[in-house]
């Protein structure tokens, strides 16, 4: 398939000029380079080609007449940011179109196309840095409160919920628990990103609902499917993350008015909260999987904004 779209790329343009078509031949040979050396999947290596499209289009129209690939340089380069900016496309896919652009070049110094990288000091426009979406303690109230316990489906979800917020896991690392990982010990092994084990711990109000759950689950097994998975669909089947979703998305919907309404916001509320009441940072990026500090830090960021409108709502003179 890649083959066939760098192809394309190469046979959309005619052969102006000895740089061009070095341009489109080096295009053709670092797609197979993705493909066939990086095992980069089908969709980065499509997002790589059409990024070098457009490239492709914007020197066209800069009417930039290259004599090797070589003389291409960082003046010729930079301009692609504005031109990228005037196509109306968001932050992150400017970003992502430099950064192919970058690894093109790179590609190019490792093959001798280039002796170095005319891209390299190329800027990309900073990532927008949304707060992540959180609810409130009364809100976490309501939403526990919302299931029908006395089910085997209700006590499932709610179990979910509570395991969500009190861990914060990831939903990936949810639907992946089996029944061995809840002890009588109030914590879990869990796998997490890059194969990295962490041990979280669980409140009790999670460990009481997981108990509860766990008395009613034999009502949801289906012995061809069920496996040891912790929690399980209707039908027997373990609980896809997918699934996760819509139990937790279903609930919130009536509830809360926040932005999202996905597992992904019972993790953030579970570090905004810890944080909120004077959690040390370090714990908490170790209790959520992150590899690095700074990925914990947007959630100080949460509670320093819910200070300042705490500040302005309450002081006389804010």
């Amino acid at each position: 398939m890649h083959r066939g779209n760098s192809a394309r790329l190469h046979s959309k343009f005619p052969a102006i000029n000895r740089g061009y078509m070095q341009y489109y031949q080096a295009v053709r040979g670092f797609l197979e380079y993705c493909e066939t050396e990086r095992n980069h999947s089908a969709h980065t290596v499509e997002a790589y080609r059409l990024a070098l499209d457009q490239f492709a289009d914007y020197m066209r129209e800069a009417e930039i007449n290259i004599d090797t690939i070589s003389s291409l340089t960082t003046a010729d380069i930079r301009p692609f940011l504005g031109y990228l900016h005037d196509q109306g496309l968001s932050v992150k896919s400017i970003r992502l179109k430099i950064a192919a652009v970058k690894s093109f070049f790179r590609f190019c110094v490792k093959r001798a196309f280039v002796a170095s990288n005319p891209a390299l000091l190329v800027p990309s426009p900073r990532q927008e840095k949304k707060l992540p979406s959180f609810l409130q303690p009364a809100e976490i109230e309501r939403l526990m409160a919302s299931f029908d316990t006395s089910t085997p489906a209700g006590a499932r979800d709610a179990a979910v919920a509570e395991l969500l917020y009190s861990s914060g896991l990831r939903v990936a690392e949810l639907t992946s628990l089996t029944v061995a990982h809840i002890t009588a010990e109030p914590q879990i092994r869990v796998i997490g990103k890059g194969r990295k084990e962490r041990i979280v711990p669980i409140g009790s109000k999670a460990m009481e609902s997981l108990r509860h759950y766990l008395a009613m689950r034999s009502q949801l097994v289906h012995p061809r499917v069920s496996g040891q998975a912790l929690f399980l669909s209707a039908r027997g089947n373990p609980l896809s993350p997918a699934g996760a979703y819509r139990i937790i998305h279903n609930a919130l919907a009536p509830i809360s008015e926040a932005s999202q309404k996905s597992p992904h916001v019972l993790r953030h509320t579970f570090a905004t909260h810890l944080l909120d009441n004077g959690a040390d940072i370090r714990a908490v990026s170790e209790m959520l999987g992150h590899s690095s500090l700074s990925t914990t830090q947007i959630y100080t960021h949460v509670s320093v904004e819910r200070l300042k409108n705490i500040y302005k709502q309450a002081h006389p003179k804010a």
